[in-house]
């Protein structure tokens, strides 16, 4: 395959509405930035955009919940996730932003061409409004019961409790956010896209074209869309806040926030053009350019169904990989701000790199961890006594080891300079180590290429482990010890030392250019420490062994991380719970904020004969698999002994499909059948709840089939 002339390089915007986890540095960003410094060391040309997404109802809301104005909320939060980004080492090209001028005129410009070109819908709807705030309710102002779990507080386009995907219709006693009275319906006009009209071309484009190189986890997600059968999608909202649709007959609507946002990439780019005297146009329009959205898998219908039927309409170019991640839960649940179970950006930064000298050590050791667990294929999950294991066992105990052995014995026995290589008694252990940097290399490069960080990272510290090794073996220390009668090193002691010493170095400086994707402030330490300029972290100059010339002083060894004790670990752990249960006290007596207590209230005393009417049964699950578009969802087949049943359970975030199967359970066997997501659910796993939300299975060793009572 030919190397593209130019790359973008875009991560998802993030909402403006409030700091940002870990999870979404994870998930949309971190791997971009590792992605976009690969390129740059590569000598390729590349632009690597983002910026806030500041308007959608959730800014609104997060303005109303602080007593504030949607501006004062976006230039807020805009500063603190800039800032955030920018201490934790993600090199954007441009951090741009929705509320700008010229996002705007972009905006409006691509809903102009698309809807003169006929390539939208206009249709008249019914809509909740507000009578008492005078004002149409989008999905997420108004809250109610959830048809699917019964949950009181469902927002009108998702349950977050079932994680079933809603319309404000399928709520029961529907509610608004704003007043809490009960809407009325209103009639109103809105702009939609058609998407059923473009399944063809999607098949064509994803199924077929991106069947080999896209993720299977972003694969089989778009085509759970298209075989579902796409609906055309309202392009056009009623609201005071975002950008305004530009016609006449549209006074008072704004452009639905899904339509606007991925605009901001291009809108992102002319800016960065403007601020860089370039022409922004061939990074949109020239199929020489390789695009690359990086985004985790909530956003994956907007970047890969619904973005590219528009840059298709528009005449722009398409994206070449969309690399989605999964999600990163938390010390066993599932990441959420709202519930205070999360590590904040900003906290991070506040507890580990501005409150310590080297605190660069402590991003880069945060960006080691949080690739090294990175969701590429299916969730995973933070820990800090994993982030401890990974800091002290890796980072310290192989890569920052090796570093500082080698520049302490350098100082010891050859006077603080690079050693020569005696090429008359180069050993095959020498060779090997020659041949290990260059396999590493290739690799890591393939790695990178195919947006597997997991394992390209792997491959770095594993080159560092077998640098340890190596000089393990050679034990220089111990042949420092043959003294001549002078006292020094005999000449066939030295020789030996200074191989391998020139080895290890040569390996020092090769780890630096390999680890710079990842732990950009390590490698500038290394160049700092080596007395060489940031230039030598080229790619090109990977693989080679004359990286430090002969003769040259080095300086003194500074330790690269520090280990991290067991007292932070547990500091950091009840930090979080009691954050949590702060959250969750704070928002007790507010629905809206979406926080279950963990305290239920007691059930009413029932008879005997109410109970003796369910019907108990132990099975076993023989199969498991996700439901397409519920995050929380999980379709079951249970071996009931006499029959098997399929049964639809809210237990995705607890588990995974493959961790379940041959697990014994206990069935509610005579429950009304209930479609869930279009799947007849026969029945109800019976699961316990613990105080932190997790939910436990109650199972029973008995044959399947037996009764429960």
């Amino acid at each position: 395959m030919n190397t593209p002339k130019r790359y973008l390089i875009t991560s998802a915007l993030p909402y403006a509405n409030g700091p940002k986890h870990i999870g979404h540095l994870a998930g949309a960003y971190l791997p971009a930035d590792i992605y976009t410094r690969y390129l740059r060391a590569q000598k390729r040309e590349v632009v690597f955009v983002c910026g806030s997404d500041e308007h959608g109802a959730a800014i609104t809301i997060q303005a109303i919940k602080e007593k504030t104005t949607p501006k004062e909320i976006v230039d807020k939060y805009h500063a603190l996730l800039e800032s955030n980004m920018k201490d934790l080492g993600i090199s954007f090209d441009i951090y741009h932003r929705t509320s700008s001028p010229i996002h705007h005129e972009t905006a409006q410009e691509f809903f102009t061409k698309l809807n003169n070109n006929g390539d939208l819908e206009i249709k008249e709807s019914e809509q909740y409004f507000d009578e008492a705030n005078n004002t149409f309710l989008a999905d997420r102002y108004i809250i109610g019961t959830c048809p699917i779990c019964s949950s009181d507080n469902a927002y009108g386009d998702q349950c977050e409790k079932c994680g079933a995907s809603l319309s404000p219709e399928q709520l029961i006693n529907p509610k608004s956010t704003l007043s809490g009275n009960t809407p009325s319906k209103k009639k109103t006009t809105h702009w939609y896209l058609p998407l059923n009209k473009h399944e063809d071309f999607l098949r064509e484009w994803i199924l077929e074209s991106h069947q080999a190189d896209w993720k299977t986890n972003v694969l089989g997600q778009c085509k759970s869309w298209i075989e579902a059968g796409l609906q055309p999608r309202a392009v056009t909202r009623d609201l005071d806040w975002g950008v305004k649709v530009p016609l006449k007959e549209a006074e008072g609507k704004v452009l639905y926030v899904w339509f606007d946002a991925p605009i901001g990439y291009i809108s992102a780019t002319k800016q960065w053009a403007i601020n860089n005297n370039k022409d922004w146009k061939p990074y949109w329009e020239d199929k020489d350019t390789k695009l690359v959205h990086f985004i985790g898998k909530d956003n994956i219908v907007f970047h890969c169904i619904i973005f590219p039927i528009m840059l298709k309409l528009y005449g722009n170019i398409l994206p070449d990989n969309v690399p989605s991640n999964e999600f990163m839960n938390l010390e066993g649940d599932k990441m959420s701000t709202s519930r205070g179970w999360s590590i904040e950006m900003e906290e991070y930064i506040s507890d580990f790199v501005k409150k310590e000298n080297g605190g660069d050590m402590m991003v880069d050791a945060l960006r080691y961890y949080l690739t090294a667990i990175a969701p590429e294929t299916k969730d995973s999950e933070f820990t800090w006594k994993g982030f401890q294991d990974a800091l002290n066992s890796e980072l310290v105990s192989i890569y920052g080891n090796f570093v500082n052995r080698t520049f302490v014995l350098m100082h010891k026995l050859c006077n603080g300079k690079v050693p020569p290589l005696h090429e008359e008694i180069i050993d095959e252990s020498d060779k090997k180590l020659i041949v290990d940097i260059q396999h590493s290399k290739a690799a890591i490069e393939k790695s990178i290429e195919s947006y597997k960080y997991r394992d390209a990272l792997f491959e770095v510290i594993d080159l560092a482990r077998k640098g340890n090794k190596y000089m393990q073996d050679k034990e220089p220390w111990i042949i420092a010890k043959q003294l001549d009668e002078s006292g020094i090193p005999t000449k066939e002691a030295q020789q030996k030392i200074d191989n391998c010493l020139h080895c290890c170095l040569q390996l020092t400086a090769n780890l630096a250019i390999l680890i710079n994707p990842f732990l950009p402030f390590t490698s500038k330490k290394l160049c700092f420490m080596m007395k060489v300029v940031d230039k030598m972290l080229d790619w090109e100059n990977a693989g080679k062994f004359d990286l430090l010339s002969v003769g040259y002083s080095l300086r003194a060894p500074e330790l690269l991380f520090r280990k991290m004790e067991d007292e932070e670990v547990t500091i950091q752990i009840q930090k979080l719970k009691e954050k949590s249960k702060k959250n969750m006290e704070s928002a007790a007596g507010n629905p809206s904020d979406k926080i279950d207590n963990s305290i239920k209230e007691k059930k009413p005393i029932i008879q005997f004969e109410d109970f003796s009417k369910i019907d108990l049964k132990t099975g076993t699950i023989i199969a498991a698999e996700k439901v397409e578009k519920a995050d929380k969802l999980l379709k079951l087949e249970v071996d009931l002994g006499s029959e098997k049943r399929t049964i639809v359970s809210g237990i995705a975030l607890n588990y995974e499909p493959e961790n379940i199967i041959g697990k014994k359970v206990v069935v509610v066997t005579n429950l009304s059948p209930r479609k869930m997501k279009g799947i007849e659910s026969n029945g109800m796993i019976l699961m316990a709840e613990e105080n932190d939300g997790k939910l436990i299975f109650v199972s029973s060793d008995a044959a399947n089939g037996s009764n429960v009572s």
